[in-house]
């Protein structure tokens, strides 16, 4: 597995993240606080993660199917961009989980 694969699934995943603690936090300021402005911004943020989100779908199930992982722990991967701050702890430990993998595929030149 090459190493721009999991690269990807990164940073869509910080990404992802941080975008839907935003939304959360805005959403937040739109119900419970009263805020005004929080419409706007939670408009535009639940946008932006919107389509971002499909990204990190695309890219993480890219990740899961090189990776050759279980149709459990995919779907695991693929529901931490809707849980907030939940993608930041999956991609920790998928990024621990593969850099290995990712170490062991890279040609011997390049290790040198």
């Amino acid at each position: 597995m090459k190493k721009s694969v999991l690269t990807r699934y990164r940073v869509m995943a910080y990404v992802t993240g941080v975008l839907l603690v935003l939304l959360t936090l805005g959403v937040i300021g739109k119900y419970v606080l009263d805020l005004d402005g929080a419409d706007g911004f939670t408009r535009i943020v639940g946008i932006a993660h919107g389509w971002l989100y499909v990204l990190y779908l695309v890219f993480a199930f890219d990740l899961g199917s090189k990776a050759k992982w279980p149709v459990g722990k995919q779907l695991w991967v693929l529901l931490a961009g809707t849980i907030p701050t939940a993608a930041f702890f999956v991609e920790r430990r998928i990024s621990h989980e593969l850099q290995a993998k990712v170490a062991e595929d890279a040609p011997a030149a390049a290790k040198a």
